[in-house]
């Protein structure tokens, strides 16, 4: 057993920076998975969070995953590199006014060549271009990358609570 600090932050503004211009010198393109199948989820899941111990969704029902992945207030969004998906984000609109920024992360091999700061900004910007969003909410634990509570608050997130778990 482990112990695990959930940070839970919050952003009632849409920030006052500019939508975000890719890393310079790598392309790469933002697309919209309209209802994704499951595997495609678990399969960015998987790449993405298996670092960071992301399991809890392999271990749930089949129709919860279903529920979650092609709820139509949910959207992904996978960012494409040379044509291999390099990242993704979830955008969660289930709670009126709230837009919660259900997943966001890279995979391995493009961590550290600048595109998390892209992707977490582009993730606000659609996220506040939902409408009737008043407020913007995303959680991190000390399971993540050593910066990703940093690179939220960054963005414009502010901590709002903490809760401490223990985790196998």
């Amino acid at each position: 057993m482990v112990e695990v600090t959930i940070t839970y932050l919050e952003m009632e503004a849409r920030p006052n920076y500019a939508r975000p211009h890719q890393p310079l010198g790598h392309q790469a393109a933002l697309l919209h998975a309209e209802n994704p199948p499951l595997w495609y989820f678990l399969s960015l899941y998987r790449a993405v969070g298996a670092q960071y111990q992301w399991t809890d969704w392999f271990e749930r029902p089949e129709s919860e995953l279903r529920e979650f992945v092609q709820h139509p207030d949910m959207a992904l969004y996978t960012l494409i590199r040379q044509g291999w998906p390099a990242g993704f984000f979830m955008l969660d609109r289930r709670e009126k006014g709230v837009c919660d920024l259900a997943y966001l992360g890279l995979v391995p091999e493009m961590v550290g060549q600048g595109f998390g700061k892209y992707l977490l900004q582009e993730a606000v910007h659609t996220g506040w271009d939902g409408e009737g969003v008043e407020k913007m909410t995303v959680n991190t634990c000390t399971l993540d990358h050593p910066r990703a509570l940093a690179l939220y608050q960054s963005a414009g997130f502010a901590p709002v609570r903490q809760e401490i778990i223990t985790r196998d």
